[in-house]
């Protein structure tokens, strides 16, 4: 028995930020137009820092404007919902990120609304998740759409499969089925709650496991040859692990990918192409 081929996110992701860089210089050549993402950071959560210093990075690297602003943990709502509403007005900002999470006491979603539908390079408004809900052409999560890259990089035609999603979130889980349906995958979505969770993932031909629980998935639960995508990361003693147990459920799967170096450089390399898209509809131009 082989073992799974590797999904190699990392590569995938450099091919599109590459992609991406290019359609940027060329937009900005024939625009005069240089796409801008706002990111917002609150407070001094380490690990948003890195997230956020890892995203202007690729924003630079892209050809496109850092419009980064930075407030204390202490300052108010009202003042972010300002800063939002300039941004939102600002015609040199083509997207807007509010990184999360915010420190106790703030209205995420709340602030989330405030960003129009045309700067959420992020898909996290509710007017983003109608669109999607409704198959409206918008700006998609940036880890869903991520996923579905990586999946198509195997070659599986998604056209009647049958897809498990593990995990229901708003972030992931949620959008992540809306995009399978909308390639006509046949999908069944897991949760904490659901019942002999192996009956229902051994079915899967397409395995996308988004639970947050570190080495949930392993090799019973895998149909063989299926594509298993990992959105999970956790940091432990023993280095960086995901949802599902890599080394026994690759002895089953037919493609696997890893953690890290599987779905996460994924999620910048879309939010790069999210930009330019925002960019884009902005202007006028189809995306």
């Amino acid at each position: 028995m082989t073992s799974a081929k590797i999904i190699d996110g990392s590569q995938i992701a450099r091919d599109l930020s590459s992609r991406v860089a290019a359609d940027v210089a060329a937009f900005t050549s024939s625009t005069g137009i240089v796409p801008g993402l706002a990111t917002l950071l609150i407070g001094e959560d380490p690990a948003s820092e890195v997230y956020v210093r890892n995203k202007r990075t690729a924003v630079v690297a892209a050809g496109m404007a850092d419009l980064h602003h930075h407030l204390a943990a202490d300052v108010s709502q009202s003042a972010i919902a300002a800063l939002i509403a300039e941004l939102a007005a600002d015609g040199t900002v083509s997207g807007i990120l509010l990184q999360l999470p915010l420190p106790s006491g703030f209205d995420s979603a709340a602030l989330i609304n405030l960003i129009p539908a045309q700067k959420d390079v992020d898909g996290l408004t509710t007017l983003s998740a109608g669109l999607l809900a409704r198959g409206v052409p918008g700006l998609r999560p940036c880890t869903p759409t991520g996923v579905m890259t990586l999946i198509d990089s195997t070659g599986i035609n998604l056209d009647g499969a049958t897809a498990v999603v593990v995990g229901r979130s708003e972030l992931v889980g949620g959008p992540m089925s809306r995009l399978l349906l909308e390639r006509n995958a046949t999908v069944t979505v897991a949760h904490s709650h659901t019942r002999d969770l192996e009956s229902v993932t051994t079915r899967a031909d397409v395995l996308v496991v988004a639970a947050g629980r570190p080495g949930l998935i392993g090799v019973n639960h895998i149909k063989q040859g299926a594509v298993v995508i990992d959105v999970g990361i956790h940091r432990t003693d023993h280095g960086l692990v995901g949802d599902v147990r890599f080394d026994e459920v690759r002895e089953r799967a037919g493609w696997i990918t890893p953690v890290p170096g599987g779905v996460g450089p994924m999620t910048i390399a879309v939010l790069m192409a999210n930009t330019l898209a925002a960019a884009r509809m902005q202007a006028g131009l189809p995306t």
